[in-house]
C-alpha cells in the first residue's frame, strides 16, 4: 500500500514538472556528454561565423582591404614630373639662363656680359635680339672686350660711332639657330673650315681647334667658344673670348 502511494506521488511530480517545462519560454539547457551546455558549445561557432561575415563584407571593398601605400619622397615626386623645360638651367656669369626667355633678356642677367649688354643698348639692338629670330649669337665676354686696344670700347660707345658699333655687334650674329653640333658638322663636311654669313652681311670663317669651335675675322682675330649651346627662346648663345671685327 505504501509502495503504491509513493510511486503514484512520484509519477504525479514528474507529470507536473513536465507541464512546467513545456510552458517555459526558455527551457533549461541540457548538458552534453562533455558536460557543457548547448549554448556554450554553440558560442565558438557563432564567433567564427561573425569573423567570416566581416571578411566577406570587406571582400568587395578595395579601400578596406588595401594596405597603405608609402608616399613618394620629394625627390621621387620631382623626378616623376621632370621634363626638358624643368631641368637644371645653364648658368652664364652666375645667372641661370631661362630657355623660355629671349637672348637680350637673359644676357642682361649675366655678370660676365655687362659690356655686351651696354653696347647692345647703345646700338639700339636690344629689341632686335628680343625678337622672334632665330639667332645664333657669338657673345663676347667682358674679358673679350678688355682684350681690345685701350680706349676702343669707350670710342665705340660714343653716339657718333653708333653705326660702327652696330656693325661690330651684328657681325657676331648668325641669322639662324646653329648649335655647336650643327656647326661642327658643317666644318667637318667642308674639310675643316666653314664660312658663315653674319647679320652684318660679311663672313666669318669657322674652324675647329680640338673640340673647340673658333670664329676668325678677316684681320685674323680668332674668337674661341668658351661656353656653347646656351639655348634661348629665340635661338642660341655661344660665349666667346675675343671680339671679332668686320672689314671697314
Amino acid at each position: 500500500m505504501f509502495k503504491i502511494l509513493i510511486r503514484t506521488t512520484a509519477i504525479a511530480s514528474l507529470i507536473a514538472a513536465g507541464a512546467v517545462y513545456a510552458q517555459t519560454d526558455n527551457p533549461p539547457e541540457m548538458p552534453s556528454e562533455s558536460g557543457a551546455t548547448e549554448s556554450e558549445t554553440a558560442a565558438p561557432e557563432v564567433e567564427s561565423n561573425t569573423v567570416e561575415s566581416e571578411a566577406d563584407s570587406t571582400e568587395g571593398d578595395p579601400n578596406a582591404a588595401a594596405e597603405p601605400t608609402p608616399e613618394a619622397s620629394e625627390g621621387e615626386a620631382e623626378a616623376a614630373g621632370t621634363g626638358s623645360r624643368t631641368g637644371e638651367m645653364p648658368v652664364v656669369g652666375g645667372a641661370p639662363m631661362d630657355p623660355t626667355k629671349p637672348i637680350a633678356e637673359n644676357a642682361s642677367e649675366a655678370a660676365n656680359l655687362t659690356t655686351l649688354v651696354a653696347a647692345l643698348k647703345a646700338a639700339d639692338l636690344v629689341e632686335t635680339l628680343s625678337g622672334a629670330g632665330p639667332f645664333t649669337v657669338l657673345a663676347p665676354s667682358n674679358d673679350a672686350f678688355e682684350k681690345l686696344p685701350e680706349g676702343t670700347v669707350d670710342e665705340l660707345l660714343k653716339p657718333e660711332n653708333k653705326e660702327r658699333l652696330t656693325n661690330v655687334l651684328v657681325y657676331h650674329v648668325i641669322p639662324e639657330e646653329a648649335t655647336s653640333e650643327a656647326l661642327t658638322k658643317l666644318i667637318e663636311e667642308d674639310g675643316g673650315e666653314h664660312p658663315v654669313t653674319t647679320l652684318e652681311g660679311s663672313e666669318l670663317i669657322l674652324s675647329m681647334d680640338g673640340d673647340t669651335i673658333v670664329a676668325t675675322d678677316p684681320q685674323g682675330n680668332a674668337a674661341r667658344v668658351t661656353q656653347a649651346d646656351v639655348m634661348q627662346s629665340n635661338g642660341v648663345v655661344h660665349v666667346v673670348d675675343t671680339v671679332v671685327m668686320p672689314s671697314e
